[in-house]
């Protein structure tokens, strides 16, 4: 079966395990948005077929394993073997570039650690974060905590969305107004990282200050 063909085949059908494997997707290098997976079986669940919970568990643990096998490529291949393969053609069918890698990893480097779970947040670097914590060889535990932090809030607010479309917007209509209300917030999410960070560098300065 073709992947395109897997994938619509998976929404067509969406349980437990395609969550899973289609946010495992989307959440490694093939371009996949979550906003077509998590709403829509939120949706299912406001309709009782689906438990709501659940589906934001099991998202979770999709994105945590398209996360895990960012992170571990990256570790494994280099940063040469990286941004080779971003600008291959392969990596262009895929979306993937090298400025967009080298945003990501400066995006990393300049936020630190903390960028894994602000990142999960943002468009354009969620599906990217993980390379540059790979390429970094940050600690897989905070590496896979932040990532789960992140990756949870996130489809706790696209499963809400879905959720409460259910008794107001028919089915056809439900990801245009998906893809309207998960760029505003996430909008907001950047300006609210924008001042976590701003926060956790004053505290750090802070710090060197009464040393």
């Amino acid at each position: 079966m073709e992947s395109v063909s897997l994938i619509q085949w998976s929404l067509d059908n969406l349980n437990y395990w395609t969550i899973t494997l289609l946010m495992t997707i989307e959440s490694s290098f093939v371009p996949f948005p979550s906003e077509v997976v998590v709403p829509p079986a939120a949706y299912k669940a406001a309709a009782g077929e689906l438990n709501i919970y659940l589906v934001i568990l099991f998202s979770t643990l999709g994105a945590c394993l398209g996360a895990i096998i960012n992170y571990s490529l990256a570790l494994w291949i280099g940063r040469p073997l990286v941004y080779k393969f971003a600008a291959s053609r392969l990596g262009h069918l895929l979306l993937l570039s090298e400025a967009k890698v080298e945003n990501a990893e400066k995006y990393f480097v300049k936020h630190g650690k903390i960028s894994t779970l602000i990142g999960r947040l943002i468009p354009a670097v969620r599906q990217l974060i993980s390379i540059p914590a790979g390429l970094a060889r940050m600690k897989l535990g905070t590496f896979m905590l932040f990532t789960a932090l992140g990756a949870g809030l996130w489809n706790a607010i696209l499963a809400i969305i879905g959720y409460s479309l259910h008794a107001i917007v028919p089915k056809d209509q439900l990801m245009d107004k998906v893809y309207e209300y998960s760029h505003e917030i996430g909008y907001i999410f950047i300006g609210l990282g924008v001042l976590l960070v701003g926060f956790l560098i004053y505290k750090a300065q802070g710090r060197k200050a009464s040393k």
